[in-house]
């Protein structure tokens, strides 16, 4: 039963991992993406997406230590309160989906990197 529980442990552990890699990853490119792109692409203002995504990478840190506890065999407090599967890890996922799925194509080729590109591409 050890061997099963450690099994289910690792690949939550690593899922886990994974999301918070994927949360980490939209925040970063949100950074970097200018202001006026997001208002051009017709999304929400890159402040608010800032902030969704702040909030995404913590809630997914917050999964990622729980199920690392739990895979390491260590007690002891859980981060800032928050169990491994909550509702606020789950909309940690969809908010980092949403915004590379959606978002990232869309405020992709919009400013930023200066230079001189034409319609097909710089030239």
């Amino acid at each position: 039963m050890d061997l099963i529980n450690g099994g289910l442990n690792l690949l939550f552990l690593l899922l886990a991992i994974g999301i918070f890699g994927m949360a980490v990853y939209a925040l970063v490119h949100a950074l970097r993406v200018p202001d006026n792109a997001f208002i051009s692409a017709g999304k929400l203002k890159k402040n608010i997406w800032l902030i969704i995504l702040a909030l995404a990478t913590l809630f997914s840190a917050g999964g990622a230590w729980s199920f690392l506890q739990a895979f390491l065999m260590l007690g002891g407090m859980q981060f800032i309160g928050l169990g491994a599967v909550n509702i606020f890890s789950i909309a940690a996922v969809i908010a980092a989906v949403v915004y590379i799925v959606d978002v990232k194509p869309a405020v992709k080729g919009m400013g930023g990197r200066g230079g001189s590109s034409g319609p097909y591409g710089p030239w």
